[in-house]
């Protein structure tokens, strides 16, 4: 038996009071109040209550280190992204790293692979399919149904999804971003019953009154907790806190759910709601058996220094001490290596766009439609300007702020996709991707088309991953799993990815997260203008349109 002392945070009975738990066989036995020196306080552990673990650029395992250290026990972890380059096996091979370790991570059935019709994706999950997965105990919820056109329209392929669930008592996440009324009331009415993609007040108030459960979502990119934390004190049983995707230095440098915990408390939030959203509504909501601090419950708990500072000192998981004063207590073996990538290199006049002789009238160019990247936000904007022209090609315009991006498939060697796109804000050089939501094809933004082109070659050759630069000098991450994650240590992709951020603002973007942002420029479920490997995507009409407006 195994006896600690603290400052009991009791989030249920909304008390605190000195106390010693006792631990034994990973549970707690008892729980008593009990006067010493000790001014740490013990916690239930956290909970991500929405997660992509392959957006932390690591598999499961080294994910796991780096979370733990943040007082997190627990992960809500949606497997769609690795889901819709390699199907059924990314799904067991997530299982299956996890397993390595002692983090306690619930995996969901992808509902969307792929997330739409209008791109290509490397796997496909039909009705079939996704049925069969929920029918596994170790499967715990469909995932977030982005495609809430097709709820709202009944399209029979994505009710099915809905009924599996429902058969086999699974809940029903929700991805619904500006949906409302009574598109909203259908929506919600076909039993999906969260929402992580609120970007205003009223819109995730809104989603409560019809009884939906909020995730307050921090990640690298999409940030909401400033425009929607009033919504814990305010709707405390209707709110939990994601990540949804962070990069490895977020997560190294910035936090995990505990960054929260902090800001919340700096708000003046009260410390019991806090806790509320960031274990026991997430537990309860998925049911999760993970410990909330009580008698008999497992024994997922943590310590801290101090409610303010909340410097997590100690992190136990079924009783077991996994993170110890700076120093996480378990190790990984490195992750196999495995993808599906069937890109070979491209030529400087796969990416030139000459002006078709009908969008040139002789007198002035006519507009092009372009794309506007919010930092921060995963949503986009639109706008009409006129291109650039060079030797009657369309390029990049840095001066201007408009520049050339391109999507590729990573399955095949389609024709390139070309559009523009401002606030990216490169002088020169390129950035260019494998990680492209939803679909996780090729992505590059730049100065120039040789440098866009010198970005995508070095990608090929790694078979997937990041890569920033000029062509004279680039600087890459591979990703060797499926072109989403590294096998490496958190702490080495971290100090990596953290270069190749710093040679982008070199080159000129003053994006908070320049590669997140660019991956969610092919995102073709989320408003407004997107580029995906198949043309240009107005998701607000849901239909492609022409690169050139008209105008």
């Amino acid at each position: 038996m195994q006896k600690y002392q603290g400052i009991i945070v009791d989030a249920i009975s909304r008390r605190k009071f000195k106390g010693e738990i006792a631990v034994e066989n990973g549970k707690i036995i008892s729980i008593e109040e009990k006067e010493h020196e000790n001014e740490q306080y013990i916690l239930p552990g956290l909970v991500d209550a929405h997660v992509h673990i392959e957006s932390s650029m690591t598999v499961p395992s080294a994910f796991a280190r780096m979370v733990v250290a943040r007082g997190t026990v627990a992960v809500v972890s949606d497997p769609h992204e690795i889901a819709n380059v390699m199907g059924e096996e990314g799904i067991e091979y997530m299982l299956e790293d996890a397993k390595k370790v002692p983090l306690k991570v619930f995996f969901g059935v992808p509902s969307c692979v792929p997330a739409t019709p209008f791109e290509s994706a490397g796997a496909v999950l039909d009705a079939e399919a996704v049925d069969r997965l929920l029918a596994r105990k170790d499967l715990y919820y469909l995932s977030e149904m982005m495609n809430f056109p097709g709820v709202i329209l009944g399209f029979p392929e994505v009710m099915a999804k809905l009924e599996s669930a429902k058969k086999y008592g699974k809940v029903i996440d929700g991805h619904a971003p500006g949906l409302g009324g009574a598109d909203l009331q259908k929506y919600v009415g076909a039993g999906i019953s969260t929402d992580h993609e609120c970007f205003t007040y009223e819109e995730a108030v809104e989603k409560i009154k019809l009884g939906m459960k909020i995730l307050i979502r921090e990640g690298s990119s999409a940030r909401n907790f400033e425009t929607l934390y009033r919504l814990i004190d305010e709707y405390p049983e209707s709110v939990m806190l994601c990540t949804d995707d962070s990069h490895p230095d977020t997560l190294i440098y910035e936090g995990h759910i505990d960054k929260l915990l902090r800001r919340g408390q700096e708000k003046g939030l009260e410390i019991y709601n806090l806790i509320r959203a960031a274990v026991i509504n997430p537990v309860e909501h998925y049911g999760l058996n993970v410990g909330l601090l009580r008698e008999g419950d497992p024994a997922d708990f943590i310590i801290v220094d101090g409610l303010k500072s909340f410097n997590v000192l100690n992190t136990f998981i079924e009783g077991n001490c996994v993170y110890d004063n700076g120093k996480v207590l378990f190790s990984v073996e490195k992750a196999p290596a495995k993808n599906v990538f069937n890109r070979n290199k491209i030529s400087i006049d796969k990416v030139k766009l000459a002006v078709p002789a009908s969008e040139n009238n002789g007198e002035q160019l006519k507009k092009i439609r372009v794309i506007v990247a919010q930092d921060g936000e995963l949503v986009t904007g639109q706008e009409l300007a006129l291109p650039k022209l060079e030797n009657g090609n369309l390029v990049s315009d840095p001066a201007r702020d408009i520049l050339k991006i391109v999507v590729l498939s990573r399955y095949a060697d389609d024709p390139v996709q070309i559009g523009f796109i401002k606030n990216i804000g490169l002088k020169e050089g390129a950035i260019a991707s494998s990680i492209a939501h939803d679909s996780h094809n090729i992505i590059a933004v730049g100065a120039t088309d040789e440098d866009i082109v010198g970005a995508v070659n070095r990608l090929v050759e790694n078979r997937g991953g990041i890569v920033v630069g000029t062509t004279e000098n680039l600087l890459d991450l591979p990703l060797e799993v499926s072109g989403l994650m590294s096998n490496l240590d958190g702490e080495e992709v971290a100090a990596r990815y953290h270069l190749l951020n710093e040679e982008a603002r070199k080159l000129g973007t003053s994006l908070m997260s320049p590669f997140m942002t660019l991956s969610f420029m092919s995102l073709l479920v989320i408003p407004e203008l997107k580029l995906g490997d198949r043309g240009l995507f107005d998701v607000t009409k849901f239909e492609f349109v022409e690169l050139f407006s008209g105008e």
